[in-house]
């Protein structure tokens, strides 16, 4: 998901639009931890990037970013930029047990 979202809108409230991206940012996750994995990975990772511009999008956390966009409410922004792409990868636990079996 490579997105810009506009909180300006001459109907609806920006508190309206804050909660439909943090809605349409918890159905995306939703669907790509849903897909199915390639084998040998047991679970999805998130590179995630936000920022007021696509330009100036920073790096964070999949955690970080309902905190980002609160920020962004409280920063009065006309819009924001959130991009995340998914990719297969290992929880913490599975790679270790791997390791050990490998031994």
């Amino acid at each position: 998901m490579k997105k810009t979202f506009e909180l300006i809108h001459p109907k609806i409230k920006p508190a309206r639009l804050i909660e439909a991206a943090r809605r349409d940012v918890k159905k995306y996750l939703k669907r790509e931890n849903r897909k199915l994995l390639p084998d040998d990975f047991d679970c999805w990772n998130f590179d995630c990037k936000f920022g007021p511009s696509e330009e100036k999008a920073e790096v964070i956390l999949s955690s970080e970013i309902s905190k980002c966009i609160s920020e962004a409410e409280a920063e009065s922004l006309k819009s924001f930029y959130l991009e995340i792409l998914a990719k297969p990868g290992y929880k913490k636990s599975f790679a270790k047990l791997k390791a050990l079996e490998e031994d």
